[in-house]
């Protein structure tokens, strides 16, 4: 049985699934929101990754804090993990393109 988060490797064995590293997500939350997590600027949007609230709500982010400009920035990273599985980079289309997560060169397209 394979455990959520763990990759199988073409040896056999299972290892947990690698994390963003905290360099991109800091990338990200300053493209998205130049880097403020508490923003709440009005747009509809919150935190330093930009999450809609329904978004935040349906990845789990709700046993951290109501919405992601009120929960801590590893707290907005950890949800933020769930939404890029669910979701992929798609999720921050213009940022994860200018960080280069999307398009040519990218870890998802080689």
């Amino acid at each position: 049985m394979l455990l959520p988060g763990a990759v199988l490797f073409p040896d056999g064995r299972a290892r947990a699934a690698a994390t963003v590293a905290d360099i991109i997500w800091d990338e990200l939350a300053e493209c998205e929101s130049g880097g403020d997590w508490r923003a709440a600027t009005g747009n509809g949007y919150f935190g330093g990754l930009q999450i809609w609230p329904p978004t935040w709500e349906e990845a789990g982010g709700l046993r951290f804090a109501d919405r992601p400009d009120r929960a801590s920035r590893r707290q907005q990273t950890t949800v933020a993990e769930e939404i890029l599985r669910t979701q992929g980079w798609e999720a921050w289309p213009a940022c994860a393109r200018e960080i280069g997560m999307i398009g040519e060169g990218s870890p998802d397209h080689g």
